[in-house]
């Protein structure tokens, strides 16, 4: 059990499992198609956990909060830095977009082949739809409709439908309040909680047991089913936003690697386990027990401060989806011939950054679908666009989900200035891995062991004479 444990842990197995699946992609499809259907069911787990994990990991990490010092200028700092970041990342996308100008260079056979590629998936293209019975007043629909999203009148409404934001606010105002009550009153409930907690935990570190078939299931399905001639069109895209996240995570792991006082190599090696399950898992949600304990344990942040950052940046805090979006805006204007001027970059960077935020909960080609929120207020053809990201999601959704756990860690390490760091406790009280026990060392005197030799020679020799007499009679 131990060794199935550490293969989602070993870069060497999780390349393996890519080559291997490269093959069963090329030779036997229907190998490749079986595995890939059990590693959605481990990312359909993976989900399933995320959004209660979520909501009991507010609660008790809120509680914890409580306790260290300047708790409401530290959830402020929380909040505040984790803005920042996805906000940085939408805009610095868009700078990096307009300098580089992917898709503007494109040659006309990769434009053609991308102008088939939009007319095969769209079906009837030329058909244009209409209602004739319109809401008379379209606006106020659209704006009740976020405004309920954001703040719902029906918690398991919210839950029920997956509305990412009203669940996170409904959470937070109900965090608080849990918070704010005495450690008497709510001791029952805090107990309650911290043991669904630990379950979540437990569930997401077992699923994550199938990373592995996921990754060799995901690499014979793109091998199988990617076109060759998209992948060379929207080459210059994709490279572009690989670099621009490698060089994004490297400064990532330096920030932290500066605020936690440990060399940047051990930063990296401290958190390998954390890159590698959000690299190939598919989704942020997989890496939050390894998270947690990389910047608790071997970091030495705050353990309150990453029970609570963690699952919440794990679902909300995506950055590396904010510099995917405002990349896409920019290579769909230049594939349109649409000029990019300063107020087109500001407007792209705020998209970007608030269709990060409304992606929040969706995982792969699901969370793609916010980006229309950046192309339709540039007034760029949504459907057709997208389509194109939809058969690339494969390559990039990896290097998006690293970036945001790196960010998640960056903000732990930031938030926990001041703190205790908790591996100087670490080998006074160490954690126990699942399964593991506590091993208990029983030290006597010999005037203890003699006592006890002729207590149990008084006990055998009663049982003896007992013995004897049953037999007599």
């Amino acid at each position: 059990m131990n060794t199935l444990r550490q293969l989602p842990n070993s870069a060497l197995a999780l390349l393996l499992c890519v080559l291997l699946g490269s093959v069963a992609g090329a030779f036997a499809e229907p190998f490749g198609d079986a595995a890939y259907a059990v590693g959605q069911i481990y990312i359909s787990i993976v989900t399933m956990a995320s959004v209660p994990l979520l909501v009991v990991a507010m609660f008790f990490g809120l509680r914890q909060l409580m306790g260290l010092p300047r708790p409401g200028l530290r959830i402020g700092t929380m909040l505040m830095l984790a803005i920042a970041l996805v906000a940085v990342c939408a805009f610095a996308g868009t700078l990096i977009g307009v300098a580089a100008a992917p898709g503007l260079h494109m040659s006309d056979a990769a434009h053609a082949q991308l102008g088939r590629l939009i007319l095969s998936s769209s079906g009837d293209a030329g058909e244009v739809r209409m209602a004739l019975f319109a809401p008379s007043a379209p606006g106020a629909t659209e704006h009740a409709w976020a405004l309920t999203n954001v703040v719902p009148d029906n918690f398991y409404g919210a839950l029920a439908s997956g509305r990412a934001l009203g669940i996170l606010t409904c959470t937070i105002l109900f965090g608080m309040a849990f918070a704010a009550l005495s450690s008497e009153q709510s001791k029952v409930l805090n107990g309650i909680f911290e043991s669904i907690y630990r379950t979540l935990e437990a569930l997401i570190d077992y699923a994550n047991l199938l990373l592995p078939v996921l990754v060799f299931g995901t690499a014979a399905h793109w091998v199988a089913h990617m076109p060759r001639e998209v992948l060379s069109a929207m080459s210059g895209f994709i490279s572009l936003f690989l670099i621009s996240t490698a060089v994004f995570s490297c400064i990532a792991l330096a920030a932290i690697a500066v605020r936690t006082r440990v060399p940047f190599v051990r930063a990296v090696a401290g958190l390998r386990a954390s890159m590698l399950v959000g690299f190939t898992s598919g989704t942020a949600t997989a890496a939050i027990p390894h998270t947690i304990e990389a910047m608790s344990a071997k970091l030495g942040c705050s353990r309150g401060v990453a029970e609570l950052v963690v699952p919440f940046g794990a679902v909300f805090l995506r950055a590396g989806s904010a510099l995917y979006f405002a990349l896409v805006a920019t290579f769909v204007a230049n594939l349109y011939g649409h000029s990019l001027g300063v107020g087109d970059c500001a407007m792209i960077g705020a998209a970007a950054t608030l269709a990060a935020f409304a992606s929040a909960g969706r995982n792969g080609v699901s969370g793609i679908a916010a980006a229309g929120i950046v192309l339709s207020l540039l007034r760029l053809p949504t459907e057709a666009a997208l389509v194109l990201f939809v058969a690339i999601d494969l390559i990039c959704d990896g290097p998006r989900n690293l970036l945001s756990v790196l960010s998640t860690c960056a903000v732990v390490a930031l938030a926990s200035a001041g703190l205790q760091p908790d591996r100087a406790a670490a080998p006074s009280q160490p954690r126990m891995a699942y399964g593991e026990s506590i091993v208990v060392r029983l030290a006597f005197t010999r005037a203890q062991l003699a006592m006890a030799a002729g207590c149990a020679l008084v006990a055998a020799s009663l049982i003896v004479v007992m013995g004897i007499g049953v037999g007599a009679r």
